[in-house]
């Protein structure tokens, strides 16, 4: 009997830890709104991004989620992009494709990616600021491989914006917290080779 009776406490105790376990893991998902979630276009050559055709939600199995890949050989990046849908495409996992972007498929195409900067193994852009002028960077996406190279960089406030100036070519913007001031965003504008 008295083993019976600890052997129901047991499972009664270690339910309890389970759904305590799983409550936590469901509360710890951040619920703030990323500071990338607006962007600003300068659009002194009339690109209409609402016309363009704009990355399509689709419900894949997370393995197939993998849409692409960043390559920066000069920073040793080699990372999986994944679907911007998929619950692996934020910025505390990965590097990430920002909701605004067009897909390089579009003529007028503009992919936005940002990751975090500092320290840490998540720390994927922590080296972003030592890329120059002429630095290659390649975006595999749908199995086709679009070589950029970097035309210039610069800081902006970080306030939820980030202002660009849309190119006459295919464009890739990378971006993450300034490494030298707390209040700003490095903001990396590349250019289709």
């Amino acid at each position: 009997m008295l083993k019976k009776l600890f052997l129901i406490l047991l499972i009664v105790i270690s339910l309890l830890f389970l759904a305590s376990t799983l409550k936590l893991n469901k509360n710890d998902k951040p619920n703030a709104k990323s500071i990338f979630d607006k962007l600003v276009f300068l659009d002194n050559l009339n690109v209409n991004i609402s016309n363009a055709s704009k990355i399509t939600k689709e419900d894949k199995k997370e393995e197939n989620d993998i849409v692409g890949k960043l390559i920066i050989k000069k920073l040793n990046i080699n990372n999986n992009l994944y679907n911007i849908t998929s619950k692996r495409n934020n910025v505390d996992e990965n590097i990430t494709i920002l909701n605004n972007s067009i897909t390089p498929k579009n003529e007028s195409s503009i992919m936005f990616i940002a990751g975090h900067s500092g320290t840490g193994k998540k720390a994927f852009f922590k080296d972003l600021d030592k890329l120059q002028k002429g630095d290659e960077i390649i975006l595999i996406y749908d199995n086709v491989t679009y070589y950029y190279e970097v035309k210039n960089f610069w800081e902006e406030k970080k306030d939820g914006d980030i202002s660009v100036l849309k190119e006459d070519k295919k464009q890739l913007i990378l971006t993450t917290c300034s490494p030298s001031h707390d209040d700003m965003q490095l903001v990396v504008n590349c250019i289709e080779k």
